[in-house]
């Protein structure tokens, strides 16, 4: 299966459990991402290797690469390369078996049925059958991970699935524009109204002690652990997603493992292409 090439557009959280699903089934592949990725869950997210070079995500690790040479460096060494593409110019020159949307901006950004023989996009903002061959259906429920090879996916609620019956109070997001600071980290428990982070409007120098008196203090909007917050230093628009708390008291490890959403799309994915590329086992 390695010599099968799937591109993944976008390496966030969700994106990675689909790059695990691919690469434990053997297929070659190839990350897209945007100059500053603004993943919340970055214990778990490859586009972290944007940042630094690399990033390691359960058995998976991810370099970022400057070059296509560079890329199949990488593949030799059955790592999984990652390349700042946002527009997938990259997409033509290399002529994958398929490409895969997981950038889930709830809206296409450009990919089409025409970029590979086999295309799949996750979550609303496509139309199966048109834009892609397959949608991947994303809202949590007894919908998600469906594949849907007419229609679209259920168009985007705004409201997070519910998690230990907490929805959308376990998301925060930025109550006014300014670079992030945590004051916490990824892992931490948190009570509700305790300063996690501040927004400031210029950057803090890299080494400086943040305290909540740096900027405007962002409180936890309930008890549990942080599960996701958005990396230091990154600028936000009000109303920006830029944390998420879980309220489990037990699922501490879960903040650094690839989440049930992430892996239920996997999996999705997964099935989708070995359906579409099914008679490639002729002859095994």
């Amino acid at each position: 299966m390695r010599e099968k090439l799937v591109i993944i557009r976008g390496a966030g959280d969700l994106a990675t459990g689909v790059a695990q699903s691919l690469y434990e089934a053997g297929f070659r592949l190839l990350l897209l991402e945007v100059e500053r990725p603004s993943a919340i869950r970055r214990q778990v997210a490859l586009c972290e290797a944007v940042y630094d070079g690399t990033a390691t995500v359960e058995n998976l690790t991810c370099r970022c690469c400057q070059s296509l040479a560079e890329v199949q460096t990488v593949w030799e060494a059955d790592d999984i390369p990652l390349i700042v593409d946002p527009s997938g110019t990259s997409i033509a020159t290399l002529k994958p078996w398929a490409v895969v949307d997981a950038i889930l901006a709830k809206k296409n950004l450009g990919t089409s049925r025409q970029m590979a023989p086999h295309t799949v996009a996750l979550g609303p903002g496509f139309t199966a059958g048109v834009d892609v061959d397959a949608v991947i259906e994303t809202k949590r429920g007894h919908q998600l991970g469906r594949i849907l090879w007419q229609g679209t996916a259920i168009a985007n609620t705004g409201i997070p699935g519910l998690i230990a019956g907490y929805g959308k109070e376990r998301v925060i997001h930025s109550p006014q524009a300014g670079f992030v600071y945590g004051l916490v980290h990824i892992g931490d428990k948190v009570k509700k109204g305790q300063p996690m982070a501040v927004l400031t409007k210029d950057t803090i120098p890299v080494g400086t002690t943040v305290t909540e008196t740096m900027g405007i203090a962002v409180p936890a909007s309930l008890t549990g652990f942080v599960r996701g917050l958005i990396r230091d230093g990154y600028y936000v628009p009000q109303g920006f997603k830029m944390a998420d708390i879980d309220p489990r008291d037990d699922e501490r490890e879960n903040c650094f493992t690839i989440s049930d959403k992430a892996r239920n799309l996997g999996g999705a994915v997964l099935t989708a292409l070995l359906w579409m590329g099914r008679g490639m086992f002729d002859g095994l």
